[in-house]
């Protein structure tokens, strides 16, 4: 008697991916889901409260989708924990929703999970989409306990094969991250204290110290259109980017570590850049700065910065 073939299981793929005024990037995104070679996914669009432009437009050419409207503008990490609460699937992806993806991009991702329930996220191979050849991620370097910057694994290098293995990794990636719903059940979501930046850092640091592993998988590929430039400070990026890496700081490094990281951003990090913002005649920036780490000294017994919001 011949063995009836087996049914392959496909789990089904949650695609959760922030809207904000970038409808025309982000049907670009589905229009590269939609051709991709796994048959199992559900596609989650989070609009945070678009001020140019209506976000049904979406909906109307994707119908299938799932488009949630906030009423304001809740940030990166909160836009994506509304689409997590509302994903059914057994992983959740978050994408950025200015990133294409390659058509069997998905089972490297899946397969990597399935192969150890000790891995808790993965990230692909990010290359530039306007420089198609050339790496942004292949995985991140821990941050440094003290300045609180890291780099990332390739980045501005010509794939030629490299990093074609996969590894462990410090971080993933916030542009491209695949969650088992497991994992988020235990740890909870993104701290809705990060408005931009350092959330993902964050996530995969509470990801890690539950005692799960990160992975950066070669053979997942996807472009994203971010510049190979750091393009041009706005007063927005610096106020968040300095107020969070003091939070992030204040959540994730104690003890004689953490004296020694304040006092590097009291006694050297901040007099460096106020000064240097100062003589540039950069105002803007420089009250960015000032605003920032106000803002950590008005916060500084507040309880809600080390709150993590479960499913």
């Amino acid at each position: 008697m011949q063995n009836k073939k087996t049914k392959k299981y496909y789990p089904l793929i949650s695609i959760v991916t922030v809207n904000y005024n970038g409808s025309k990037d982000t049907c670009e995104l589905i229009e590269s889901l939609n051709k991709i070679t796994y048959p199992n996914i559900e596609i989650i669009v989070v609009d945070n409260f678009s001020s140019e432009e209506d976000p049904i437009i979406i909906k109307r050419k994707f119908p299938n989708i799932i488009l949630i409207k906030n009423p304001i503008n809740y940030g990166f990490a909160a836009g994506n924990n509304f689409g997590i609460m509302k994903a059914r699937g057994q992983y959740v992806l978050l994408l950025n929703n200015d990133t294409i993806v390659e058509p069997d991009f998905m089972e490297p991702l899946i397969a990597k999970l399935e192969s150890d329930k000790n891995i808790g996220a993965v990230s692909p191979k990010l290359r530039y989409y306007y420089d198609p050849k050339i790496i942004q991620y292949a995985g991140y370097t821990p941050l440094n306990r003290y300045t609180l910057r890291n780099n990332a694994i390739g980045c501005r290098e010509k794939d030629t094969g490299q990093y074609d293995k996969d590894y462990e990794t410090a971080y993933a990636h916030g542009a491209a991250m695949m969650v088992p719903m497991d994992v988020m059940k235990k740890i909870g979501m993104m701290s809705y204290t990060f408005f931009l930046y350092y959330e993902e850092a964050d996530w995969c640091t509470r990801i890690k110290k539950a005692g799960y592993k990160i992975y950066y998988v070669h053979k997942s590929l996807i472009y994203h259109k971010e510049s190979m430039t750091t393009g041009k400070l706005s007063p927005m990026k610096i106020y968040y980017l300095n107020r969070n890496r003091i939070v992030f700081m204040r959540r994730n490094i104690s003890g004689f570590n953490f004296i020694i990281s304040i006092l590097y951003q009291l006694l050297i990090a901040i007099p460096k850049n106020a000064l240097y913002y100062l003589l540039k005649g950069k105002i803007k920036l420089f009250l960015a700065y000032y605003k920032a780490i106000v803002w950590n000294i008005k916060n500084m017994f507040n309880k809600e910065i080390y709150e993590n919001p479960m499913l």
